[in-house]
């Protein structure tokens, strides 16, 4: 087996200013294996660009491609892309295609477009000791060979990539800031399915807030009522912030109405 170094893969912490050669192209010959035997974890944008692509619900895209897990130090539900099983011992991402490459490519994951770069997020912001970038080990990957050359920012920016982690970022300080939570701490269900639904499942959020008694029990403000009505990414924004309430009572957009939560709790 060939080792990291016979790879031509440096194993070294990356900062937004180092340089790397790596091009992707159906010529290559290593095209798309870097699609197997994956484990991709997906964010909540992610299901928003794969589910609007495939045309289908939130609640469908993650019955359909997706397998619920606990992110390790955090107690917190996410979810994975569900690969298939093409080759006894290797599975294979469903969107992938021999003679295609992936077929959602506009639409790809987070995970996919930093490829073959890995990221280690401790804070969402965008300061130089808040993190490090890292090239993914694998021998197969002949992109390395070619004779493109990129700066980290330059790979992120050609490849959507900062768009993706702009908007996931409230959600990836969440997680953060779980992760430094004593272990001991741990969350009920119902926060967990909430967290699970807030992050992924978009449209039964939707339904949440507007089909139920949400906007009676919490005096949002009009016209964030009506940009979240309208528009999935406003949305998805006001679900982050709903999350950082739920998870540590901070967000000054969710005032209680007293009265309409006694009325509720009266009917429960």
């Amino acid at each position: 087996m060939e080792t990291e170094e016979q790879a031509g893969i440096p194993p070294v912490k990356l900062t937004a200013n180092s340089r790397f050669h790596f091009r992707c192209h159906p010529e290559i010959s290593c095209f798309t294996k870097c699609c197997r035997g994956i484990n991709i974890m997906l964010t909540p944008y992610d299901i928003v660009r794969l589910k609007n692509r495939l045309e289908l619900s939130s609640e469908d895209f993650l019955a359909i491609y997706t397998t619920p897990q606990l992110l390790e130090k955090t107690d917190l539900p996410v979810v994975t892309l569900r690969m298939l099983d093409d080759q006894p011992g290797e599975p294979v991402c469903p969107f992938v295609r021999e003679d295609q490459g992936c077929i959602v490519y506009e639409d790809r994951p987070t995970t996919c477009r930093y490829y073959p770069l890995g990221v280690a997020s401790l804070s969402h912001k965008d300061e130089a000791d808040e993190g490090f970038y890292f090239f993914i080990n694998e021998p197969h990957c002949r992109g390395f060979e070619e004779d493109a050359e990129w700066t980290v920012d330059q790979w992120r920016s050609d490849q959507g990539v900062d768009v993706y982690d702009r908007i996931n970022a409230p959600w990836t300080e969440l997680i953060v800031r779980k992760r430094s939570i004593p272990a001991n701490i741990r969350l009920t269900q119902k926060t967990k399915n909430m967290f699970f639904t807030a992050s992924y499942d978009i449209d039964r959020f939707r339904r949440f807030v507007f089909e139920s008694s949400f906007l009676d029990v919490y005096e949002v403000d009009p016209q964030t009522v009506e940009k979240i009505r309208s528009d999935e990414l406003e949305l998805l924004n006001f679900s982050f912030r709903w999350l950082k309430w739920v998870l540590f009572q901070e967000g000054e957009e969710f005032a209680i109405n007293q009265q309409a939560a006694e009325a509720r709790g009266k009917r429960s």
